[in-house]
């Protein structure tokens, strides 16, 4: 029997070719027709489309083998921008960055998602207005948007489904709103997707196997397979808050069910058994001042939270099999009791060959998960090479 050989397609057009440089290592001419098996002259032209456009830039001369030293060329992410917005239930977070990722500017606030897309998004535009200024950048340099809302999206036409925090958000056309205002496409996702791929594309973009878990108001993860982001068949995947938490604990949850892990390991759920015992608290913050505070009865509350968690992400782990558990989110602030119950629980429950070398770990972004992830997101988009074949042509 003859032996299948897998044969990948090698780059065709100039947007083919620009992936190579996005690592944004300098080659030559010569390197890319040895990549490509193209003619020197089809990639001599391509280069200098590229070079044309801005995305590429000269990157100095290589060693010479003898004679003339060649030219060197890269990925030159300074040429555009884009604006990467994180919304929450009751704060913002939107930054400028290149297309790369390095942050140029950024702004936090408080914000209430509950007021609705009409004065939430002219609040984005404005500060997207006010962040540009500040770093300087006409605002003919933005290519795209990047947004993160906290509830459930359609990824594909960026529309918020039934999200609960989210009154007025129902169908909401974001893309189109947001675009309207700011003249560029605008890319949607959920808060916590765009966060694991912040955490991922950011700190850990050699694993291919990763779930970052937000615990804040809501409790939620993001799923990294095979080193993608996966988001289920309507766009719910890792929707963690409303999975019955082990030992029949019967509060009742915001989604109509009684049970869920969000009504009994969130922050406003932790801050309610806290209130209950005779310490006032109402939100996730006021739940990690006390516990930085060094309250015993937070510390002990916030361990046990940790634990029904944990109990939820042992069967996770035992179906998805990640390399790494990313835990962030507001709550997660509180420092290591949250982690030690998680820990605790997954290393017990979960089989040992998928916790065999399982890591469990705070999240490294210090609040910047969200618009990290929003900002690969959107410039991805416009660099994929079909946007680079479409930009140049």
């Amino acid at each position: 029997m003859e032996e299948l050989t897998t044969i990948t397609p090698k780059p065709t057009g100039a947007g083919d070719m620009f992936q190579l440089l996005r690592d944004g290592q300098p080659r030559t001419r010569a390197d890319l027709a040895t990549l490509t098996g193209q003619a020197r002259s089809t990639i001599a032209a391509r280069v200098d489309t590229l070079l044309a456009s801005g995305l590429v830039s000269p990157a100095g001369e290589a060693s010479s083998t003898g004679g003339r030293p060649p030219a060197t060329f890269r990925f030159n992410p300074a040429a555009r921008v884009v604006l990467a917005v994180d919304l929450g239930a009751t704060h913002s977070r939107l930054a400028l960055t290149d297309l790369a990722g390095q942050v140029l500017a950024e702004h936090a606030e408080q914000i209430a998602i509950a007021e609705g897309p009409g004065p939430v998004l002219d609040r984005v535009a404005a500060v997207a207005a006010e962040l540009l200024t500040a770093a300087g950048r006409p605002s003919s340099d933005l290519v795209s948007v990047g947004v993160g809302l906290p509830g459930p999206v359609e990824h594909s036409t960026g529309r918020p489904i039934n999200p609960p925090i989210m009154p007025g958000w129902d169908d909401a056309d974001v893309p189109g709103l947001l675009g309207r205002r700011l003249h560029v496409p605008v890319l949607v996702d959920n808060d916590v997707n765009i966060m694991a791929l912040g955490e991922h594309t950011s700190q850990w973009p050699a694993v291919d196997h990763l779930l970052f878990v937000k615990v804040a108001t809501g409790i939620g993860a993001g799923i990294i397979s095979d080193g993608a982001i996966r988001r289920g068949a309507q766009g719910s995947a890792g929707d963690l808050g409303h999975i019955a938490v082990p030992g029949g604990l019967d509060l009742p949850c915001r989604c109509g069910n009684t049970g869920c892990l969000e009504a009994v390991a969130s922050g406003p759920a932790i801050a309610t058994a806290l209130t209950a015992q005779g310490t006032p608290a109402t939100t996730s913050a006021d739940v990690v001042a006390l516990v930085r505070a060094g309250d015993l009865d937070a510390s002990r509350e916030i361990r046990e939270a940790g634990r029904h968690i944990g109990g939820v992400l042992a069967a996770c782990v035992s179906m998805l099999n990640p390399s790494v558990i990313v835990v962030g989110g507001q709550v997660a602030e509180a420092g290591e009791h949250l982690i030690a119950g998680i820990r605790e629980v997954v290393y017990r429950r979960s089989l040992p060959l998928a916790t065999q070398h399982l890591r469990i770990v705070a999240s490294r972004t210090k609040g910047r998960a969200g618009v990290l992830g929003a900002s690969a997101m959107a410039a991805d988009h416009v660099l994929s090479a079909a946007a680079i074949d479409a930009r140049i042509a």
